[in-house]
């Protein structure tokens, strides 16, 4: 006898939905505490024994986020993904294919306030990555400041996110079978200070240190577009020069992460709160651009490289914005 299940009604659908995304959100924003907190409070009850015996394993896998990570594919395929990818909802376009016998590096634009759309793209299989790209493995950059927090770091390399220095992407990149995708969020935390609503800007006109990596080992870079990922969260005013803006930016010279102060909606209420706004996010992945290898390349090749990434990246843009309603004669910024 075959047992078929009722499908979720809409407004039950719409609660798990927005609990996927609240867990996320705050997930990055306590669990990392919450950890810490942990490891420390069980060394002083009966439980010791645990936070020494991680305490070992964690000197033992140290290097671990910086040879490959450890994805864990059930935490990756989690149905929680799934209702995460309908709150906004996002989707993966691809625009060419991908060889799997070649390694490549993927520029993420732009970075918004958390990373949504790099999140669930590369961290997990709820957009449907590996069906898009069979035969290639995505490893997500992140701060290494991350991956120094006990429990936590473990949680992060489950979806495949993999320590942000040169030594973590050279290890990805030179991989002689192939399959493999580096993604870096090239404006990394400070592009996350411009991130608001209907912006355009980009922190890339004087990032190139990816574009020297691909170089170097001869790996094609991939411009990758998310149409919506800035239309999240609204952020307090801070301009260049404004005293906010100056401490925020000097809070990121010392800590290695920005904290751009954003709101948008509650839980319960459209008002107010820290959840995203349910705003569509399309990340379009454009087609491969030919690196030549040269181990020393000089300021010339990379500058050539650079401005060649730079067009294909404004070109993809053109190509797709009419479709997500940006206006005709909006375009992007490179700051």
């Amino acid at each position: 006898m075959k047992i078929e299940f009722a499908p979720l009604s809409l407004p039950l659908q719409r609660r798990l939905q927005t609990a996927s995304v609240a867990q996320w959100v705050f997930s990055f924003l306590s669990l990392a505490q919450c950890c810490t907190a942990a490891f420390i409070i069980l060394f002083f009850t009966r439980f010791w024994l645990v936070s020494a015996l991680y305490a070992a394993w964690w000197f033992i896998d140290r290097e671990k986020p910086r040879k490959g990570g450890r994805r864990i594919h059930i935490l990756r395929n989690c149905i929680i993904w799934r209702y995460m990818r309908d709150y906004f909802p996002i989707t993966l376009v691809k625009t060419a294919e991908l060889d799997p016998r070649q390694n490549y590096l993927m520029g993420f634009h732009p970075h918004g306030v958390l990373a949504a759309g790099a999140f669930l793209n590369f961290c997990t299989e709820a957009s449907g990555f590996s069906t898009l790209f069979p035969g290639i493995t995505p490893h997500l950059m992140m701060l290494s400041l991350w991956f120094r927090i006990p429990f936590f770091r473990d949680y992060l390399m489950s979806g495949g996110l993999v320590s942000s220095d040169k030594e973590s992407a050279s290890y990805v990149l030179q991989k002689p079978e192939g399959g493999n995708v580096l993604a870096i969020i090239v404006g990394g935390a400070q592009e996350a200070l411009d991130a608001r609503p209907g912006s355009c800007t980009l922190l890339l006109k004087n990032r190139k240190g990816f574009v020297r990596l691909a170089i170097q080992h001869g790996t094609p870079l991939v411009p990758v577009f998310s149409f919506g990922e800035n239309d999240l969260f609204e952020q307090v005013r801070n301009p260049k020069g404004s005293w906010l803006r100056q401490i925020q930016h000097r809070l990121q010279q010392i800590m290695g992460i920005s904290l751009p102060l954003f709101h948008a909606r509650g839980i319960f209420q459209y008002s107010f709160g820290l959840m995203p706004y349910r705003r569509p996010i399309c990340t379009v992945v454009g087609k491969p651009i030919p690196v030549q290898r040269k181990l020393r390349p000089s300021k010339e090749d990379v500058d050539q490289v650079h401005q060649k990434y730079l067009n294909e990246l404004s070109k993809l843009f053109e190509e797709h914005k009419a479709k997500y309603n940006i206006p005709e004669d909006r375009h992007l910024e490179f700051i």
